[in-house]
Order: structure tokens, then C-alpha cells, then sequence
């Protein structure tokens, strides 16, 4: 099958190499071009343009940063949806607001193009190892098609509804409760120090008693030893959580929890924490809330 992938960054190039490796005929393109020419070494064609990677396809996959990477990409001079034939289809792996979700299946509608909304849970350590989770959502013979072409970079598949809305709605409600868990275990933290107990052995003890869960051992290990790279910048929870109260609201729904958030995220870029890991940056503004408490 002739496939084009386009944005390479920490998510993207792994996954890309995971679909190199099953045989597929793939055209990568990123605006970095390094990243693009590191994968030609492992069998990928490199193009110029993404309306170059994607004229004879018959998928594209996307996994770009934002909504307005999204806005250049496709919709800009030399933009995909413009260039990709009738019929082909265009997943959708990036995390991205619910108006543009909206907004993509129109035009590829309008095109005579199949859209499926693909999101993907998981730190690139777990895209190296082929183990996201996906959300997907879409018109039943597009997931369909789509199915092959997850798999050889996910451990399961959800599909969850026929609207590729759903997927990127459901997505920014997965990141909303990692956010208000990586909140509430920073907070737990500095209370437990604060009472003499090490928070290794809190954290060991609370999740063994109560939640058993492999995301509280893994995020509270990011949090109590931070990578020497961030896995996702606070900055990108800060966007997460814009794109979810932007999306709650469009549909008249309240979040308390997400505005307070919302409130922390924009302390944290104040205070020249924006660039740290997720999960890393939340600590420190638990701490540094915790500290000012006294």
C-alpha cells in the first residue's frame, strides 16, 4: 500500500518506523528535513512538500503539533487536502481541538475523501515500543481500512464512535484525567513529605492499596526522577486543557477542574516552567504552591 506520513517528531518517527517495517511503500515529510532523511536510511521516500507526499497515495497519516501545524500543513500552499486523490484516506494520530476535528471531515467530505480521527495515548518511550493505545473514530468502512495500518504501533484499539469528533474529544478527556492525576499525586507528595514520609514509599503504598495502577507508578516515577528530556512539555497539558474547556463549552458543559488547571498552566509559563516535562512541571508548581502555603 502507498502511504505518506507526515510530521516526525518524538510520536511520529517511531511510529513511522513501525509501518516501514511491515513492507509498506512510505513517503515521509517533516518541516525539519534531518528528521525526514533519518528514516530514508530505513527504506522511506523523503518528499519536498506535503502535497508532494501525498499526490499517489492511498493514506496519509498525520502526527503534527497543534491545531495551526494543522492549519499550514493541510490546509496551506502545498497543503494536503488539495492534493490527496479522491478516495484515499487521511488519519488523523495528533491531538487536536474538536472544532478542527469538525472541520477536517467536512472538507475531506466535500473532497469525496475518507477521514478517521486515530489519537494516540502514550510517552514516546512507549511509541519506541509499539505499545500506544488508540482512539479511533470514523465511517465503519474507513476504520476499517485504517485497522492494518494502527496495529504495528498499538497494544489495543478503541473504536468509539462513527464521528471522528469523538476520537479527538475522548482524547482531550484522557489527557484531562492525567492532568488532574499527575495534580492531585504532586499535591498527595508534598503532604507526605510534609508529615515525614518519603514519597516513594506513599506512593508505593497508596497504589498498592488502592488503585493498582500502572499510570500512577509510571507518572510518579517521571515526577520523583525526571528523564533528562521531557516526554511532553507542560506547555503541551496547558493546550490539552485549553482544547477540552473550548470543547466542554461548545456543548455547554462546566469544568471546575479543568479551569483551575487552566489557572496552574498559566502560573507555571509564568514562571519559566512551560518547557518542562508534563509531568515534572506540575510537581514543582504542587511544591512551589505547597510552599508558599506556609
Amino acid at each position: 500500500m502507498k502511504i505518506a506520513f507526515l510530521g516526525l517528531g518524538k510520536m511520529g518517527s517511531p511510529m513511522a518506523r513501525r509501518l516501514l517495517a511491515t513492507g509498506h511503500n512510505l513517503t515521509v515529510w517533516n518541516r525539519t528535513r534531518g528528521r525526514a532523511d533519518a528514516l530514508a536510511g530505513h527504506g522511506a521516500a523523503v518528499a519536498a512538500t506535503p502535497a508532494q507526499a501525498v499526490r499517489a497515495v492511498e493514506v496519509v497519516l498525520t502526527s503534527l503539533f497543534d491545531d495551526e501545524a494543522h492549519e499550514e500543513v493541510l490546509f496551506g500552499p502545498d497543503g494536503v487536502l488539495d492534493a490527496l486523490p479522491p478516495g484515499a484516506l487521511h488519519i488523523s494520530l495528533s491531538t487536536i481541538s474538536v472544532a478542527l476535528s469538525e472541520r477536517l471531515a467536512a472538507e475531506h467530505g466535500r473532497r469525496s475523501q475518507l477521514f478517521v480521527a486515530a489519537p494516540v495515548f502514550g510517552r514516546p518511550n512507549v511509541a519506541e515500543e509499539g505499545r500506544l493505545w488508540v482512539i479511533v473514530a470514523g465511517p465503519e468502512a474507513a476504520v476499517s481500512l485504517a485497522r492494518p495500518l494502527l496495529e504495528p504501533f498499538s497494544r489495543g484499539i478503541s473504536v468509539v464512535g462513527k464521528e471522528p469528533r469523538q476520537a479527538h474529544a475522548l482524547k482531550l478527556g484522557g489527557n484531562f484525567l492525567i492532568s488532574a492525576m499527575i495534580h492531585s499525586l504532586g499535591e498527595a507528595f508534598v503532604y507526605a513529605e510534609s508529615q515525614g514520609i518519603v514519597p516513594e514509599v506513599f506512593l508505593e503504598a497508596i497504589n498498592s492499596a488502592l488503585f493498582q495502577s500502572p499510570f500512577y507508578a509510571a507518572y510518579g516515577k517521571v515526577m520523583l526522577h525526571p528523564p533528562l528530556e521531557p516526554g511532553a512539555t507542560i506547555e503541551l497539558g496547558a493546550k490539552d486543557n485549553r482544547l477540552l474547556r473550548e470543547a466542554a463549552a461548545g456543548r455547554g458543559s462546566n469544568l471546575s477542574l479543568a479551569d483551575n488547571l487552566a489557572k496552574i498552566f498559566d502560573e507555571a509559563h509564568r514562571t519559566g516552567l512551560g518547557g518542562e516535562d508534563w509531568a515534572v512541571g506540575q510537581y514543582k508548581m504542587a511544591q512551589r504552591r505547597g510552599t508558599a502555603a506556609n
